[in-house]
């Protein structure tokens, strides 16, 4: 099964000149979905792992169902204000802003290696800002998998050049 056959490219949206890569036919389809979870599954067996986390809100659609698999807590890397217990936070710029992340700060213990899952790579600001979580919560960050590589924004090759592992299911091009 060819998982692009079931990402939907949508020109200017956000915003003019942007091209989305939508994965709502991907989670939509039970096959392509399974296919996807399997792949990340098996994926994670490159990293040793204590836990899992994922970053709001695409990324918790694929890293819950991870987690059920593999029998690994499931860490949610929250937009601010939206944890209820006390937090760590980091501050970091998107293309269009400025935006914050958050988790709890009972969530990662000392050396927890916490795998990051998400839907897609772009520029690398939220997936740094998610290492950051990790390291100030004093874990460690076993590595990166995501559903998709917008490969030529650059995102990627900043994990990896941060030292950080770093995989993807697919590739596309990012504008």
């Amino acid at each position: 099964m060819n998982l692009k056959d079931y990402i939907r490219s949508i020109p200017d949206y956000p915003k003019k000149g942007i091209l989305f890569r939508d994965i709502t036919p991907l989670i939509e389809n039970e096959n392509a979905f399974s296919e996807c979870i399997n792949q990340i599954v098996e994926r994670s067996k490159n990293f040793k792992i204590d836990k899992i986390a994922a970053i709001e809100s695409r990324g918790f659609v694929f890293a819950s169902a991870v987690s059920y698999l593999l029998k690994k807590p499931f860490i949610m890397l929250r937009k601010k204000n939206k944890l209820p217990s006390e937090t760590y936070s980091v501050d970091f710029e998107l293309e269009y802003g400025t935006a914050t992340i958050e988790v709890h700060k009972d969530s990662i213990k000392k050396d927890d290696l916490v795998l990051i899952i998400d839907d897609l790579i772009a520029t690398g600001g939220t997936a740094d800002a998610a290492a950051k979580l990790i390291k100030i919560s004093e874990g460690n960050v076993a590595g990166f998998i995501f559903v998709i590589n917008l490969f030529d924004l650059g995102g990627n090759n900043k994990l990896i050049k941060a030292g950080h592992k770093a995989e993807s299911l697919m590739e596309f091009p990012g504008h």
